[in-house]
């Protein structure tokens, strides 16, 4: 496959035409009587007419056929595709999910939408606020088949295999350690190359951006400049046998027959699309003096709730870095939090919990929760010599963050069948080290 090309910048007003159809796009204006090629101008529309432009979000598609062009929609089977978070009854345990098993292609053919499976959530579709968290396992291409979602945006995460993703505004090629954002409304379609596993983390009627910067200044964390954009490209294919388009409206599933291409978007321009960022490309901030910083540090992107400060979810990662604190229990500290955290792990092994925690499987630490270091992590991490060392390299692990309280699904505590009973065990040889007589007691240091 020849190399993929891509505009780059965060939210940026862009222009793309097909190169094999030079000045596609129309000059002055958005919807002229007649367009270039004879083309149909249609608007995907991100944000209501009347936001601010700070938040104002739209783009203009030109296309061969409009997307109207379809039979009426059926309700299909959603499989574990769920948005009911009364399944089964609360549970405020630690949570660990070992790694999620991929279906075998020579028993079952699975591509993405198939392989959909809701882990946790919160919130209402119809009143647009809240989340969910789904885990995707597949082993086959999704064949004339296309997907797009009228809840929210998914932000997807490749644990395992790339995966090529055919947008209407062009291609992505997204691998592990990359994310990429597939923004409400889009049309996308999925080849995979291998058996394929991944995280997403869906949010409802708000978008994702970046964090502000604060007091760290005008550069930091991940950069506007190397989020990239898929430019246009198209096929005018005919499907005699009928192309389905399924949609997930009001967290169902429903799919239509055409009997053409979706992806036959000759130009468009806007700011409403999707994009993808490579991990490794993230600017780490961290604590060079004493203490261990918060996490917030490592936002990514974040989906901002009405509250000042509180977000519906945080996509937050722990990468490679330097550790130099002094005097300082490095690992993350002890913690209850007021917001939910759901960690995966890419690739590489997790510093506060060596063992257990493995690539493709995750762990949930609900609202108000205690968690933090497993008991052999305490223990070397209070008596290792504090000279400045790598940490993480080799790994990438990463955090869903809401400030909303989770329900695990059905198929997540019971049907996947990779949760972990003995998670709390990892934390029963912890042991007291109290001196009653001694307020300084020697250390390593």
């Amino acid at each position: 496959m020849a190399e993929l090309k891509y505009l780059s910048g965060f939210g940026n007003e862009c222009t793309s035409e097909d190169p094999r159809c030079p000045g596609s796009l129309p000059e002055g204006q958005n919807n002229p009587q007649v367009c270039p090629y004879n083309l149909y101008a249609e608007q995907l529309s991100g944000s209501a007419f009347t936001c601010p432009r700070s938040t104002n979000k739209r783009s203009w598609l030109y296309r061969i056929l409009p997307s109207v062009s379809h039979k009426p929609f059926e309700s299909i089977d959603e499989g574990h595709v769920t948005h009911n978070w009364d399944e089964v009854d609360p549970d405020p345990n630690q949570l660990r999910w070992k790694p999620f098993e991929i279906p075998k292609a020579s028993q079952k053919k699975v591509d993405f939408v198939s392989g959909l499976h809701t882990l946790c959530g919160a919130g209402d579709i119809k009143s647009n606020n809240g989340l969910a968290i789904h885990i995707f396992l597949c082993n086959t291409s999704m064949e004339n088949r296309c997907f797009y979602n009228s809840d929210g945006d998914f932000l997807i995460v490749p644990q395992k295999g790339n995966l090529l993703i055919y947008t209407e505004f062009g291609k992505m090629l997204v691998q592990p350690n990359e994310i990429c954002v597939i923004q409400r409304g889009m049309r996308f379609s999925i080849d995979v190359f291998e058996e394929t596993r991944g995280y997403i983390l869906e949010v409802y009627g708000v978008h994702f951006e970046l964090p502000d910067l604060g007091p760290i200044g005008a550069n930091g964390l991940a950069n506007p400049r190397d989020f990239l954009i898929p430019v246009a490209w198209y096929e005018d294919r005919k499907v005699p046998s009928g192309y389905t388009v399924i949609n997930k409206y009001q967290g169902k599933l429903f799919a239509a027959k055409q009997d053409v291409s979706p992806f036959n978007v000759v130009a468009w321009h806007g700011n409403y699309t999707p994009y993808k960022y490579n991990l490794k490309n993230f600017m780490v901030i961290n604590s060079v003096a004493f203490d261990h910083a918060d996490p917030s540090i490592f936002t990514v992107l974040t989906a901002k709730s009405v509250r000042p400060g509180v977000a519906i979810a945080d996509f937050v990662i722990f990468p490679p870095r330097w550790g130099v604190a002094d005097k300082t229990f490095r690992p993350p500290y002890y913690h209850r939090n007021c917001m939910s955290e759901f960690m995966g792990l890419i690739q590489g092994h997790y510093e506060a919990k060596q063992g257990g925690f493995l690539p493709g499987g995750g762990s949930l630490h609900s609202t108000m929760t205690p968690h933090g270091p497993d008991a052999d992590c305490f223990e070397k991490a209070s008596k290792a010599k504090l000279a400045p060392e790598r940490i993480a390299d080799g790994t990438m692990a990463f955090m869903f963050e809401s400030s909303l309280s989770l329900a695990v699904t059905k198929w997540g505590l019971k049907a996947s069948r990779c949760l972990d009973e003995n998670y709390h065990k990892c934390w029963e040889p912890l042991k007291s080290h109290f001196t009653p007589n001694s307020r300084n007691p020697a250390g390593p240091n």
